[in-house]
């Protein structure tokens, strides 16, 4: 597996593996600290494009608010290099911020409308600095295949919008959420929880699977829906609501009723921890 560091050699490797083949390369973005919902892109990279897949490994800085965790996000990248590997990698692009981001860069990729909803409410700027490094990534790469997971819901509808708006050629595949056994959606900043704020945290899928019964029983009104998931959030006082929607996922705007495609999607602080849960209504 090669370890790449500078954008032309990301760039030269994804062109001579497309000139070797005859066909394209799959990209994996992550900030690293990878776990089993990593691993499961990876694979599904891997197997879409069996000995051409890069996974990208780069703690972005414009995606943080100034009192978010940058500086401590886990940094794990010997392990994640042999997660990686093991997962059919066969290339790990690890750039430094300054090739990223060269000494005076000011252009940044913005995708308007969409970017303030959801999670960009709640964390202004996020979802422009997610938009700027993938539309980066995606430039130097050249891949046609592009893995995400479902649970970034509405980070996929903005760089849908992004690929789609700027005619990048690749495809956005997404990957089914990736949970505990206990139904915790697994996510880099778990290692975060306390004991008792893990146990906390499982009312986020609680609030989830409660909404997807309603749904299967029928109820499709959107108000019962997110008050029925407010009900569930406050068997857990010490757990802090940050957003509950029901949207178009394309749109990330509210909708009225459940219909199927639609995203249910939870976000709360557990502690000094922000997660995300959702589901896509069937």
């Amino acid at each position: 597996m090669e370890i790449l560091k500078t954008v032309e050699q990301l760039r030269q490797w994804s062109r001579a593996q497309r000139c070797h083949s005859g066909e394209g390369i799959a990209l994996v973005p992550t900030m690293g600290a990878l776990h089993a919902g990593h691993a499961s892109l990876i694979r599904a990279a891997a197997e879409a494009r069996p000995g051409r897949a890069a996974v990208s490994i780069f703690v972005n800085p414009t995606q943080f608010g100034p009192n978010e965790d940058f500086a401590k996000y886990p940094r794990t990248f010997k392990a994640d290099c042999a997660l990686a590997e093991r997962q059919g990698a066969t290339a790990i692009f690890a750039p430094s911020v300054e090739e990223m981001y060269p000494a005076g860069a000011a252009t940044f990729v913005d995708v308007e409308g969409l970017s303030d909803r959801l999670d960009g409410k709640s964390r202004p700027g996020h979802f422009r600095g997610v938009a700027t490094v993938v539309a980066k990534l995606l430039n130097a790469a050249e891949p046609d295949l592009a893995f995400f997971g479902q649970k970034d819901a509405a980070q996929v509808a903005v760089l849908r919008r992004m690929v789609n708006d700027l005619r990048l050629g690749a495809k956005i595949v997404v990957c089914p959420i990736v949970r505990e056994h206990d139904g915790l959606a697994l996510s880099s900043r778990n290692t975060y929880l306390s004991s008792e704020e893990r146990r906390q945290a499982l009312v986020l899928s609680r609030a989830i699977r409660r909404v997807e019964e309603l749904v299967a029983g029928g109820e499709r009104d959107s108000e019962s829906l997110i008050n029925a998931a407010y009900a569930v959030f406050a068997e857990e006082p010490a757990v802090r609501v940050d957003y509950i929607e029901l949207v178009d996922w394309s749109t990330l705007l509210p909708v009225m009723s459940a219909t199927p495609g639609t995203l249910f999607a939870v976000a709360a602080w557990v502690g000094k921890t922000r997660l995300i849960d959702n589901a896509i209504i069937a």
